[in-house]
C-alpha cells in the first residue's frame, strides 16, 4: 500500500459507462486511489505510477479492434511486473475464460453485474491480506 494509505487502483476498459460506474462506486471509498484507461495500451504506457491493483476487462477492442485484448495486455503487465495483481473484469460468465486468465497468472476473475463492485472489493482485501502473509514470511525465513 502507499504511504498515503490510499490503494492505487488502475480501471482499464473500453467500455466508458461501465468504467464511468466503478469509478463512482470506488470514489465513495477514500482508500483507493483511481486511475482510468480505455485501453491496454494505455494502461502498459502508465505503469510507470505503479498501481497496487490493476482491474483489467477480458474485452478491450470492442472499440478499436486493433486495440490489445485483456490476455495481451495481462501478460505485457505480467512481463513488465509480475508483483502487480490484475483482476479480469468480462461480462461473460464462461468458465473457460475464467480459466484461461488464471493461465495467464491474472488474480481473480470477476463477472460484470451489479455486485461487481463488491466482488472487486473482496478480491482486493484478500490480494492485501496474502501479500501481509507473504511478507511476514520473508520476515521470519530472514530471522532463521
Amino acid at each position: 500500500m502507499r504511504k498515503d494509505d490510499k490503494i492505487k487502483v488502475f480501471l482499464v476498459d473500453d467500455d466508458l459507462v461501465f468504467l464511468k460506474s466503478l469509478e463512482i462506486e470506488f470514489s465513495y471509498h477514500k482508500e483507493f486511489s483511481i486511475e482510468m484507461f480505455s485501453s491496454g495500451e494505455l494502461c502498459i504506457e502508465n505503469l510507470i505510477h505503479k498501481p497496487d491493483v490493476v482491474i483489467l476487462d477480458y474485452h478491450l477492442d470492442g472499440v478499436d479492434k486493433s486495440a490489445m485484448n485483456g490476455l495481451q495486455t495481462l501478460d505485457k503487465i505480467k512481463e513488465i511486473d509480475r508483483g502487480i495483481p490484475v483482476i479480469m473484469l468480462s461480462s461473460h460468465d464462461k468458465i473457460d475464460i475464467a480459466v484461461s486468465c488464471m493461465d495467464h497468472r491474472a488474480f481473480d476473475y470477476v463477472v460484470k453485474s451489479e455486485t461487481a463492485f463488491v466482488r472487486l472489493q473482496k478480491a482486493i482485501e484478500i490480494i492485501f491480506r496474502y501479500q501481509k502473509i507473504e511478507n511476514e514470511l520473508y520476515q521470519y525465513k530472514g530471522k532463521m
